[in-house]
């Protein structure tokens, strides 16, 4: 009897009529409710999309938040709180905001970034920054006799990165003696870039050079051809910053072809 009453359990599983009991489909029965498994899988998802791997311990973290909320909404809704203006009002926020990311999100699946697309602008990237690199050390200072007397010092043995120590009011470079690393020379101001391009290898400005900064003395320490990442290294960072770009012209087209009164 038991024999048969085995064989006929593994036929209907066989054949897909076993069915078990709702229980089993449950994480728990808080207070005689059942709380849907659906629940951890949902908030587990979540978990997930954040990068945070899903382990034992964290599937029982899981388990133990869900039954959590359940115990906290059964009690909220037993003192009425559902029918509050501010639940109303804060539920039906959280519904916009839910229902305009799944918007963006579907906008994003359906107009991905290409590798063309990447190409595209890495080339417009390398085309805007080829040529030479300088490095450059500087000190700036408040006022032109300042600089003056500074450049006769140095002019006459004192070290200029001594100098840069003491007198620069540029924190970030001062500390290093003056030392601005490698750039391009468009990333400065233009009195700057103007006067550094005219310098040689190893030679300091003879006179202040005047920008909205102060007065620099800038001296030349050497100059090399660009050195530009290669387009495996950026490219997650273009293909972001292009994402970010077509998220923001469709929300713009959407906003410009609406009839606001």
């Amino acid at each position: 009897m038991k024999k048969k009453l085995m064989s006929g359990l593994v036929a209907a599983a066989l054949l897909g009529t076993v069915v078990l009991p709702v229980s089993a489909q449950n994480l728990a029965i808080v207070n005689g409710k059942p709380v849907p498994k659906e629940r951890a899988d949902a908030l587990k998802l979540q978990v997930e999309k954040s990068g945070r791997p899903i382990t034992p311990e964290v599937e029982g973290q899981i388990k133990e938040e869900v039954i959590a909320r359940e115990i906290f909404m059964q009690e909220a809704k037993k003192r009425g709180l559902e029918g509050s203006a501010d639940y109303k009002t804060q539920l039906e926020l959280a519904r916009q905001t839910i229902l305009i990311r799944e918007l963006f999100a579907d906008y994003q699946k359906k107009n991905p970034v290409t590798d063309a697309e990447i190409q595209a602008e890495y080339d417009k990237f390398v085309a805007s920054n080829s040529g030479k690199e300088y490095k450059a050390s500087h000190i700036l200072v408040e006022n032109e006799d300042q600089a003056k007397s500074i450049i006769a010092q140095i002019n006459k043995g004192a070290k200029f990165e001594d100098i840069a120590k003491k007198e620069s009011k540029d924190p970030g470079s001062g500390a290093r003696g003056g030392d601005l690393d490698w750039a391009n020379p468009s990333n400065y101001v233009a009195e700057f870039t103007e006067a550094l391009v005219k310098l040689k290898k190893g030679e300091m400005t003879a006179v202040p050079v005047k920008s909205q900064f102060g007065y620099h003395i800038i001296r030349l320490d050497d100059t090399r051809d660009a050195q530009l990442p290669k387009l495996d290294e950026v490219k997650p960072q273009i293909a972001q910053q292009l994402q970010q770009a077509k998220l923001a012209k469709f929300q713009e087209d959407l906003r410009s072809k609406a009839k606001v009164q």
